[in-house]
């Protein structure tokens, strides 16, 4: 039997986010319906965008994209 200590499901972006984040010491499981080079993050061919720099304002980014 397979024994982990936490179990994700969905490997998209926010599952894979998920599975890092979890600290080193425990056993990740992720499971997903589709390989995840199938996942609808990697369909995002518009691409993926975020504000993180400090001078970066998340509303302005908001609104132009």
């Amino acid at each position: 039997m397979i024994v982990h200590d936490v179990l994700i499901v969905g490997a998209g972006l926010a599952g894979m986010r998920a599975a890092i984040a979890i600290p080193p010491h425990l056993n990740v499981g992720i499971i997903s319906k589709v390989h995840p080079v199938r996942s609808h993050s990697v369909a995002a061919e518009g691409g993926i965008n975020a504000a993180i720099h400090p001078d970066d304002n998340w509303e302005d980014h908001m609104y132009d994209t």
